[in-house]
């Protein structure tokens, strides 16, 4: 790890200004207290969802093809709520990442710590599917008191000033961490028993994809982790969290293993792990990452969901 000095003067340039502001912004904005931070942070989202109309679009969007029976004005609130728990979710990163661990903890509520334990005593891993909630980065000091060993996973930002704090944020609860295609690394952890957060819900192509519903809309989806769950032998763990209310509570939930995981048909699996994130999804709709073009990628006969949404610019 390079000293703070050097790390200051590397990013000492212009063109890192807008890095170096956020990352002061989130280092002063922890000393606030919590519930003022996540009012401060959903208004600024609020805001930002105005001014980002393209994005606006590609959430309104996803909520159309996943909630087709919701009235057109409900998804609108859904939308513009979306967008605060955007907001708030930079005020969720800045306290994950610089806050007391001990108050952070304070405020998480952990369900199903008992599934980990049993799985840790297995000895060949610990694999946590989780997924694209807003507060992801608030649970690393709850989780990292569970767990003997841990590691993380990281995909390079192009800010350089925001991808060194990400990684100094995460590694100061993480043993090892890897670069997102590191699949090596990561078997060689899980070998050694370690606790590894796991992402695979977002748009996926390749030979390690397929066609899986999302609220019933075909989808492009990762499936590597039965393959990684087979030649590991780890437990696969749903691992999901959310936000209740406006910052005085936050619920870490560790489900138990999924029955017959891995099965041997990889998308099966994934189809079986999907519909338990819908399920976590209808609990803080306006928590999951509808920001991305989750059904970007789909082959022919597909139509393309967003095209409506760039002909509308």
């Amino acid at each position: 790890m390079q000293s703070d000095r050097f790390w200051t003067l590397k990013f000492a340039r212009l063109r890192y200004a807008f890095g170096w502001c956020t990352y002061a912004s989130m280092r002063a904005i922890v000393l606030l207290p919590m519930s003022v931070q996540v009012a401060l942070g959903k208004g600024v989202g609020r805001a930002i969802g105005h001014l980002l109309p393209a994005r606006r679009r590609i959430v309104a969007r996803n909520l159309e093809a996943c909630f087709p029976g919701m009235p057109p004005a409900d998804r609108g609130r859904l939308v513009s709520a979306h967008f605060a728990a955007l907001g708030a979710s930079v005020v969720e990163m800045a306290s994950g990442w610089f806050a007391k661990p001990e108050t952070v903890r304070h405020r998480i509520r952990v369900e199903g710590a008992e599934h980990l334990h049993a799985a840790l005593e297995k000895g060949k891993g610990v694999i946590l599917f989780g997924a694209h909630f807003t507060s992801i980065e608030y649970f690393w000091a709850a989780l990292r008191v569970l767990c003997p060993r841990i590691c993380g996973m990281y995909k390079w930002q192009r800010n350089p000033v925001m991808n060194d704090a990400m990684y100094r944020g995460r590694s100061q609860y993480c043993d090892e961490m890897f670069a997102a295609d590191n699949i090596r690394g990561f078997l060689r952890a899980l070998k050694r028993n370690y606790v590894a957060w796991y992402a695979s819900d977002q748009s996926h192509s390749g030979k390690s994809s397929a066609l899986v519903p999302f609220f019933g809309v075909p989808a492009m989806t990762n499936t590597a982790i039965s393959r990684i769950a087979k030649a590991s032998g780890a437990v696969v763990l749903p691992y999901f969290c959310r936000r209740v209310g406006n910052g005085s509570e936050y619920v870490m939930t560790i489900a138990a293993p999924v029955a017959g995981f891995p099965s041997g048909d990889d998308a099966h699996d994934a189809r079986d792990m999907v519909k338990l994130l819908e399920d976590y999804i209808r609990l803080c709709p306006e928590q999951y990452w509808w920001v991305h073009k989750r059904f970007k990628g789909r082959p022919a006969p597909y139509p393309d969901i967003y095209a409506r949404a760039r002909q509308s610019r």
